[in-house]
């Protein structure tokens, strides 16, 4: 971008707050430049594409506190979306440790693609703001790595990467053990001897395979696979052999030796997935048919609940009216009992139905819809555990709020009670949507608002997903979806992070 559109940030929400715009770029040309040193990759490290590698180190090397301004230097001398998404990926996997659980520090790398979807769905000079929040949030997950010794990834031992005759079969044997040193190898080997969407279809599977930490794994195959999208297959060596040591990840017994409640949905599902009908991806539209799933999956164990869905597909119900169930259930529970497992039940839906709607083959698309009916039971049952009480809500009996006649008002209403009540912000958007207003206006203004006020990542991967599966819901089921979604959304009345004055400062406000 260049000119007055570079330098006019924000504008005005739709919410009816408005943005302070943001000043030109001239007292950047103050910096210090970086040095060659700097940029220079430890022999230790993994090394990147050329192209890539000094902007990676710049983002590595950058203190926290000045390296939102050493980025706004490169904008404005030309630096690219496309680039700079790119090397904040990769410093994200060279840096950050999956473990020991696929999350926690690793939001540095599972947020990107959220703040990427953040960005492509807004408008103008609005698209930097997801993308230096990330950069910051980058340094804080860098910083945690660094305490916790300073993890790295190394070179791969070329000496142990099998030949391209031999790399899916090694890596899927590996994989099968849960041998993260043989999987680190042949997965090397498997990237640069495969197509792209062969590499997809082989890793969804098993980043679906089990719970354990509580969906990451299936997210970071399908955030993995949608920034690779965007910037280029050059690049996913180092971010699959991530994903790899991510997907291996177990406490207690080896998986492969043992029969842990994370791994039993699969197996089942395995059994299960021949049996839907041949013809199963068509069907008819049915209500009734996803108000019986979620009856299973409100009450009912995995297994059950699987069954069940495997009998209404079976019985000529559309794979939606499934769907619709799994999304609307995990939208229930986190409008039930907000927090921290019930958001990732909503999360876990959109990485498995992206996986669903994404892959060619049809033996995945089966094991991600039965996955995808178990992860949301499971999710219930970890609500559950974790104890306190439990809302008396429900889709069906959420009552609509008719809207103010204007649009500003309206929009102002909702965002106003989710700062103070979440219920009536829900009992809102239904009347909003039921009365046909823009449902796109009100996600618009929900990203804003997380722009302003978001503060971790979940706030970046909770609403890239929700708003994204709006869309992905059925028109009967998909305004009480949206509905459930203020439970975890930022309103007008929840302080503005103070990442938005730093990055006000770094573009010369």
């Amino acid at each position: 971008m260049r000119g007055s559109s570079r330098r006019r940030f924000l504008g005005t929400t739709a919410a009816g707050g408005a943005l302070v715009g943001l000043g030109d770029f001239s007292f950047l040309s103050r910096l210090r430049p970086v040095s060659a040193d700097e940029l220079t990759p430890r022999p230790n490290m993994v090394r990147l594409q050329p192209d890539i590698e000094p902007l990676v180190r710049l983002l590595e090397k950058t203190p926290r506190e000045r390296l939102l301004e050493e980025v706004a230097t490169r904008i404005d001398a030309g630096l690219s979306y496309r680039e700079l998404l790119a090397a904040l990926q990769l410093a994200g996997v060279r840096n950050i440790q999956p473990r020991p659980s696929v999350g926690f520090k690793f939001h540095g790398v599972l947020v990107v693609n959220s703040a990427h979807l953040a960005s492509l769905a807004s408008s103008g000079n609005d698209r930097w703001l997801p993308m230096f929040w990330a950069l910051d949030y980058f340094k804080k997950t860098q910083a945690d790595d660094e305490r916790e010794g300073n993890w790295t990834m190394a070179p791969v031992d070329e000496s142990r990467v099998p030949g391209p005759a031999d790399a899916r079969k090694e890596l899927a044997s590996a994989l099968d053990a849960w041998d993260f040193e043989r999987a680190d190898w042949a997965t090397a080997g498997f990237v640069r001897a495969a197509g792209a969407n062969e590499v997809f279809e082989f890793f969804a599977q098993y980043g679906a395979r089990d719970f354990r930490s509580i969906g990451h794994k299936a997210i970071f195959v399908a955030n993995s696979w949608r920034t690779l999208q965007t910037i280029g297959w050059q690049h996913a060596e180092p971010i699959m052999r991530s994903l790899a040591y991510a997907i291996t990840q177990y406490d207690g017994p080896n998986p492969a030796k043992s029969d842990e409640l994370p791994d039993r949905p699969w197996r089942l599902n395995q059994e299960l997935a021949p049996q839907l009908r041949t013809d199963w991806v068509r069907g008819e539209e049915r209500p009734e048919a996803t108000k019986e799933v979620l009856a299973a999956l409100r009450e009912t164990p995995y297994d059950v609940a699987c069954r069940k869905v495997v009998e209404v597909v079976n019985s000529g119900a559309a794979p939606a009216a499934a769907w619709d169930a799994i999304f609307g259930c995990a939208g229930e529970l986190l409008m039930r009992k907000p927090g921290i497992v019930a958001l990732h039940a909503v999360t876990s839906a959109n990485a498995l139905y992206f996986a669903y709607l994404t892959s060619g083959d049809d033996l995945t698309r089966r094991l991600m819809l039965l996955q995808g009916t178990a992860f949301v039971t499971l999710f219930r049952d970890e609500v559950v555990r974790r104890g306190g009480e439990m809302a008396d809500l429900r889709l069906e009996t959420l009552e609509p709020v008719a809207p103010p006649k204007s649009e500003e008002e309206a929009l102002a209403a909702i965002f106003q009670d989710v700062s103070g009540n979440r219920a009536s912000a829900a009992a809102r958007v239904l009347g909003y949507l039921e009365a046909g207003r823009s449902p796109e206006d009100l996600i618009a203004a929900a990203r804003r608002m997380i722009f302003l006020k978001g503060r971790d990542s979940h706030d970046y991967k909770f609403s890239s997903a929700a708003l994204e599966d709006f869309y992905n819901v059925s028109p009967a089921w998909r305004n009480q979806f949206l509905a459930t979604a203020v439970f975890n959304l930022k309103g007008t009345g929840d302080a503005e992070n103070s990442l938005v004055e730093r990055t006000r400062a770094a573009l010369g406000a």
